[in-house]
């Protein structure tokens, strides 16, 4: 998609209420908003709740169910299998609940236990057979997913030397990665002739990474790039040669975004389409795009736009929906999720190229 001389508009569709705290995260069900079937996400809350919210006929969301009376502490991260047939919420209970979405109801099939305290992220691999968490107690925590709704641990990893804020799985490989309070990102891989996994790389401050806390990463839609951000108030992006038969291919710095947001960047999350979003302590949303200019060396991002005071509160967390439309999801201290969706302002009619398949899109239709 071309950027280049064209205004964009980060739209508010819809103010989502219901949860009566801090809502910490909020995660789109694969295969949603797309091909006529309507998007889905969940919201996880310091209510001690995950709200699923459905988008109706018209367009606008409304929640469908509260998952409650099972975690007794915050809901800080969920995060749905590949297949959208379960959903995994991890709690300041120091649990991991695996919750089965049959029809429009959901139940919770198992309990995941094991850290000494707090959880604060969960993470599903790319195949829905491996499902990772990690939490205050500076461990990561792999499960190997089992029949009959069982989940086995096959690795407990220690490396980080202080909580672990996030997990996350590579899309195209089963490498996983961390990050952390110690201002790290570290890279994780399963030996070859074991099931045992090892750390074989930590992004920090010698090789050009963060000074402050990591709070959030995320991969593009290939797996070759990762974006971060962090406490020091910049965004990284990250890549790789990577292949299937070579995990251990190195991860190098590429760029630094610095000077768009004033306080702690909690969240980042990479569109289908290359668009970054970031959520940050100063309520504020800003989306970057690649920056195509060929009188710049390398690779770099640019601004695209920046939505002051999107939230009242902290944006706690921003996740693209993969589906027609470019919807934003966004969480937040004030106890709201919005739906936000990118629109161009001209009313040229617009071609872009995800993956294989174009897509054909006017901003009339956008704005309708």
């Amino acid at each position: 998609m071309n950027f280049e001389d064209e205004d964009f508009e980060l739209r508010e569709i819809q103010k989502l209420e219901g949860h009566t705290d801090k809502v910490w995260s909020v995660a789109w069900k694969p295969a949603t908003g797309i091909n006529g079937i309507p998007a889905v996400f969940a919201s996880c809350s310091g209510d001690k709740t995950v709200r699923i919210w459905e988008e109706n006929s018209t367009g606008s969301f409304q929640c469908q169910a509260v998952l409650e009376e099972t975690h007794t502490r915050t809901v800080r991260s969920c995060a749905w299998s590949p297949s959208g047939k379960f959903l995994a919420t991890a709690s300041f209970d120091a649990t991991t609940a695996i919750w089965e979405n049959v029809g429009v109801d959901f139940e919770c099939v198992s309990t995941l236990e094991g850290h000494d305290n707090e959880v604060k992220s969960v993470s599903w691999n790319n195949s829905g057979s491996l499902l990772a968490t990690c939490g205050r107690d500076k461990s990561v925590w792999i499960w190997e997913v089992l029949p009959g709704n069982e989940f086995d641990c096959v690795s407990v990893l220690q490396g980080h030397t202080q909580d672990v804020k996030m997990v996350q799985w590579n899309p195209s490989m089963d490498t996983l990665f961390s990050c952390s309070y110690d201002n790290t990102i570290k890279v994780w891989v399963e030996n070859g002739d074991s099931d045992d996994w090892h750390c074989i790389q930590t992004l920090g401050e010698s090789n050009s990474g963060h000074t402050s806390t990591v709070w959030s990463l995320t991969f593009n839609a290939s797996g070759d790039k990762i974006v971060s951000c962090s406490d020091d108030l910049t965004i990284k992006v990250w890549t790789s040669k990577m292949q299937e038969w070579d995990q251990n291919a190195p991860w190098k710095h590429v760029c630094t975004l610095s000077g768009y947001h004033d306080r702690t960047i909690f969240s980042v999350h990479w569109s289908r389409e290359g668009i970054i979003a970031s959520g940050a302590a100063d309520d504020a949303i800003c989306l970057f795009v690649e920056n195509n200019d060929n009188e710049v060396e390398g690779t770099t991002f640019k601004l695209l736009l920046k939505k002051e005071k999107a939230h009242e509160m902290d944006v706690n967390s921003v996740q693209w929906n993969s589906g027609d439309r470019r919807l934003l999801a966004s969480a937040s201290d004030d106890g709201t999720v919005k739906i936000w969706e990118l629109v161009r302002l001209s009313g040229q009619k617009l071609l872009f190229q995800v993956a294989d398949e174009v897509f054909d899109e006017s901003a009339e239709q956008a704005c309708a």
